[in-house]
């Protein structure tokens, strides 16, 4: 995918204000409008400005494109980085422009966004009570174990007094409660917009996303935990001890184990309200060959148990020149 320079497509500098976005994207409307436009990829030209607009002329999408940087050049391969626009506060305003027509690059940013939380999705019942703001945050996996408070960042764009967007920041306190999972939205009644005159403010929606663990993986409620194990720990069966998050038990390895077996302990994943099971991935170690003994052992053990581990692979390599 590559990447888009919605500021070199409206021929604009990065600190235009936003009147100067208007103004240049309604010039560049009438220039290049397929219905009266001669020039040569006329409709093209007038889906690109549109796809631009619809970025720039909206404060908050204007404010997370900003945030991925000066570097990129139009055409370059482009991925967006992991969340990228974590911590951005945003409102729900409607898009401007003409998205309908939105390039793969467009989708990546704003579409994955939009079907998150539904940042992006225009409300068409307009009332006086305050709109709602929404935010993705990035938590430990561990907070929901037990359930804790955190201080929060949020980043807002708003329009400074010459015309240009700016981010004003604030920090809130949020509880995070036990049994909370990924992609679970909490709710912060009155941190919304505020409304108009007695009317009620808006509410805050926080989108709970976990921040990578050292041991533990979630799924949902589930939670992954790769498990070293020796090799005669697998081959024999073992009972070993393993973390989990109330705390170590034991767990019995059965004989004849492989690696990557995922061995299942019922209800010790996240406590939510369906509790989800903590699944242990066997990892075999193989002990190092770093020693006279330890060479001769190994030799020993290819002696006395024989074994062509790609007997499977040769079969398939077959059947796939057949």
């Amino acid at each position: 995918m590559q990447y888009r320079d919605y500021y070199k497509i409206l021929s604009l500098e990065r600190d235009a204000t936003q009147d100067e976005i208007k103004r240049t994207y309604r010039k560049l409307v009438r220039k290049f409008h397929p219905d009266i436009s001669k020039e040569l990829g006329a409709e093209d030209k007038f889906k690109e400005v549109g796809e631009a607009y619809a970025v720039l002329g909206d404060i908050e999408k204007r404010a997370a494109y900003d945030q991925l940087g000066r570097d990129w050049q139009a055409g370059q391969q482009f991925s967006p980085p992991p969340n990228w626009d974590q911590g951005f506060e945003y409102s729900g305003a409607a898009a401007n422009g003409d998205a309908g027509a939105s390039s793969d690059f467009f989708e990546s940013l704003f579409g994955r966004m939009g079907q998150h939380g539904d940042m992006f999705r225009g409300n068409a019942d307009i009332r006086a009570r305050g709109e709602d703001h929404h935010a993705k945050i990035e938590i430990d996996v561990r907070d929901s174990f037990a359930g804790v408070t955190r201080t929060i960042s949020l980043r807002a764009p708003h329009i400074d007094p010459s015309g240009r967007v700016t981010l004003r920041s604030r920090a809130l306190q949020v509880k995070i409660p036990k049994g909370v999972i990924e992609g679970q939205n909490l709710r912060l009644k009155g941190q919304g917009t505020a409304g108009m005159g007695p009317n009620e403010a808006g509410d805050l929606y926080l989108e709970i996303r976990f921040k990578p663990d050292d041991v533990y993986r979630a799924s949902g409620a589930d939670l992954y935990i790769d498990l070293p194990v020796t090799p005669w720990e697998a081959a024999l069966g073992a009972e070993i001890e393993i973390p989990t998050p109330q705390g170590p038990i034991r767990m019995k390895i059965p004989p004849g184990s492989a690696q990557g077996s995922r061995l299942r302990i019922k209800g010790r994943g996240i406590p939510s309200p369906s509790p989800g099971d903590l699944f242990a991935v066997l990892q075999v170690v193989l002990p190092p060959a770093d020693s006279d003994a330890a060479r001769n052992l190994y030799a020993e053990m290819a002696r006395l148990l024989p074994l062509d581990p790609r007997v499977s692979l040769r079969a398939k390599m077959g059947e796939a020149k057949a």
